[in-house]
C-alpha cells in the first residue's frame, strides 16, 4: 500500500517546477537571443519542430495510457511490475521504428539536409525518453522527486550554456545544452525504477489489448502535434529562417505561460484517473468541479495579463530586434484561454472516462484546419497568419471537446457560484487592463514597467475577486484547501 500523497503539496512542486522552467528561459533565452543571430534561432526552432513528431512517433500515446491504466495497479507492486514491462516493451518498439523513420526522412527529403547535424543531435531525446518512463513517476505522484531533478539538471545546463555558447555561429551547441536539460535528468529516472516496479522486456502477452487505446490516443497526440508545430514547420518551408526566428520568440513565450497556468492541473490527473477507474464518481465529479472553477478565474487574467504585457515580455526576453514578434504573441494569447480549457476536457475528462476516440475526432479536425488554414494565412499573413490559425485550432477543439463532454460538465457550468466566477473575473480583468494602461504611460525602464504592471495587476485582480466575494479566493486566502 502506497502512502498518498497531498494534492496541495504535489500541486506546490508541480507549480515550482513549473516556476523553474519558466525562470530558466527567462534566465538563458535573453542571452541565447542577443548571442545568437535571428537565423540561428530559426533554425533551431525548425530542427525542434522536426524532431517533435519523432518524439510523438517513440512516445505513441503510451504516457497518457499508461498514467490511466497504471494508476489502478499502483498498490500492487507486482501488478504494476507486469503493466509496467509491457508498457515499456511496447514504448522500445516504437522508438526503434522512430529512429527509422528518421533516418529514412534525413536520407529522402533534400531540405532537411542543412538542418541534418541539429537533428541528429535532438533526436538523442527520443531514446532519453522512452528509457525515463516518466509516466511511472507521474502514477506515483513523485512531484518532489522530479522538481529537485529538473532543478539540478537546469543549473548545470545554464553553466554550460554560458561556457559553450558564446557567438552566433554555436547555434548547435546550444542544441546540445538544450537536449541535455530537457532530457538528460531520464537517465537518472531509469537507474531509481526499482523504488516502484521491477521494469524487464516483456514479449509474451495480449499486445492489441494494449495497442489499440494506445494508437487512438496516438492519434489524438499526433494531430494535436500537428497543429501546433504545423506554423514553424510550415513557416520554415514557405518563409525565411528570419521569419521563423520572430515567430519562434512568441511561441517560446507562449509555451512557457501555459504550464505555468495549468501546473496545478497536471497534479489532479492521476487523482482523477484513479478516481474513474474506480467508479467513484462522486469524488470525481467534486474534484473536477473545484478544478473548472479554479481555472475560470485563473485562465482569463492570465489571458489578459500576456496580452497587454506582450510588448515588454518580448523586448525584456529577446531584445528590440524581435519587437515584430509583438502581435503574434497577442494574437497567441487567445490560443492559451481556450488551449488551456481544451486540456481540461480531455485530460481530465475524456481520457480519464476512457473516452480517447472522441479526442481523436476533435484534434484531427483541429490539426486539418489548422493545415488548411496555413496554407492560406502564412503566405499572406507570415508569422501572425500562424497564430491565427493556431487560435482558430484551438477554439475549434475546446468547442468540440465540450460539446462531447456536456453530460459531465454542463451541470458544473449552470451553476450560481460558477457564473459569480466569470462576472467577477471579467471585471477583474477589466482592472488588469486598466493597470497596464496607466503603467504603459510612465517614464520608467521597461524591467520596471513590466514587473510593476505584473504585480499591480495581480494585486488590483484579487482585491477585485475579494471584494465581489469570490469563494475561491476568499477560500485560498483562509489558507482552506483548494483541492
Amino acid at each position: 500500500m502506497i502512502k498518498k500523497k497531498s494534492l496541495s503539496i504535489n500541486a506546490f512542486f508541480n507549480s515550482l517546477q513549473t516556476l523553474l522552467n519558466l525562470i530558466f528561459p527567462l534566465i538563458t533565452f535573453p542571452y541565447v537571443s542577443r548571442t545568437l543571430s535571428v537565423d540561428g534561432i530559426g533554425k533551431y526552432s525548425f530542427s525542434n519542430s522536426i524532431i517533435s513528431y519523432f518524439i510523438l512517433i517513440a512516445g505513441l500515446g503510451i504516457s497518457r495510457f499508461a498514467v490511466r491504466e497504471g494508476a489502478k495497479y499502483r498498490e500492487d507492486r507486482n501488478e504494476f511490475s507486469d503493466f509496467a514491462s509491457k508498457v515499456f516493451t511496447i514504448n522500445l518498439c516504437s522508438t526503434f521504428l522512430s529512429y527509422i523513420l528518421l533516418f529514412i526522412s534525413l536520407l529522402f527529403f533534400q531540405s532537411l539536409r542543412s538542418y541534418k547535424s541539429a537533428i541528429l543531435i535532438f533526436s538523442i531525446q527520443i531514446f532519453l525518453t522512452t528509457l525515463g518512463t516518466d509516466w511511472i513517476y507521474t502514477i506515483y505522484e513523485e512531484y518532489r522527486y522530479i522538481t529537485i531533478r529538473n532543478i539540478s539538471f537546469k543549473i548545470i545546463s545554464i553553466v554550460l550554456l554560458l561556457s559553450f555558447v558564446r557567438n552566433r555561429d554555436n547555434y548547435l551547441q546550444y542544441v546540445a545544452v538544450s537536449v541535455f536539460a530537457n532530457s538528460g535528468s531520464y537517465i537518472l529516472n531509469f537507474v531509481h525504477l526499482n523504488k516502484f516496479c521491477d521494469l524487464r522486456i516483456y514479449w509474451r502477452f495480449n499486445w492489441i489489448q494494449y495497442l489499440i487505446p494506445i494508437f487512438i490516443i496516438f492519434g489524438t497526440m499526433m494531430a494535436v502535434t500537428i497543429y501546433v508545430n504545423a506554423d514553424m514547420t510550415m513557416l520554415g518551408l514557405f518563409k525565411t529562417n528570419y521569419v521563423v526566428g520572430i515567430y519562434s520568440i512568441s511561441s517560446k513565450i507562449y509555451g512557457m505561460i501555459g504550464p505555468i497556468v495549468s501546473a496545478g492541473m497536471a497534479v489532479l490527473i492521476p487523482r482523477l484517473s484513479v478516481l474513474a477507474g474506480k467508479n467513484r464518481m462522486e469524488e470525481y465529479k467534486e474534484l473536477l468541479n473545484k478544478l473548472i472553477n479554479f481555472m475560470i478565474i485563473l485562465l482569463p487574467a492570465a489571458t489578459t495579463g500576456l496580452f497587454m504585457t506582450s510588448r515588454l515580455i518580448v523586448i525584456f526576453i529577446a531584445g528590440n530586434q524581435y519587437l515584430r514578434s509583438e502581435t503574434s504573441l497577442r494574437i497567441l494569447s487567445l490560443a492559451l484561454f481556450f488551449g488551456t480549457i481544451n486540456t481540461i476536457f480531455v485530460e481530465c475528462i475524456l481520457i480519464p472516462l476512457k473516452k480517447e476516440m472522441k479526442t481523436l475526432i476533435s484534434a484531427m479536425c483541429g490539426a486539418g484546419i489548422n493545415i488548411l488554414l496555413n496554407f492560406i494565412m502564412i503566405p499572406m499573413l507570415s508569422e501572425n497568419g500562424a497564430a491565427i490559425t493556431t487560435v482558430l485550432a484551438e477554439l475549434l477543439c475546446m468547442s468540440m471537446n465540450l460539446y462531447f463532454s456536456k453530460r459531465v460538465v454542463l451541470p458544473m457550468l449552470i451553476t450560481k457560484d460558477f457564473l459569480k466566477n466569470i462576472i467577477s473575473a471579467i471585471i477583474g480583468c477589466i482592472g488588469v487592463i486598466i493597470v497596464c494602461q496607466i503603467i504603459n504611460m510612465l517614464c520608467v525602464t521597461l524591467i520596471v514597467k513590466l514587473f510593476i504592471s505584473i504585480f499591480l495587476s495581480v494585486v488590483v485582480y484579487i482585491v477585485i475577486l475579494i471584494v465581489l466575494r469570490n469563494k475561491v479566493v476568499i477560500n485560498i486566502l483562509k489558507n482552506k484547501k483548494i483541492f
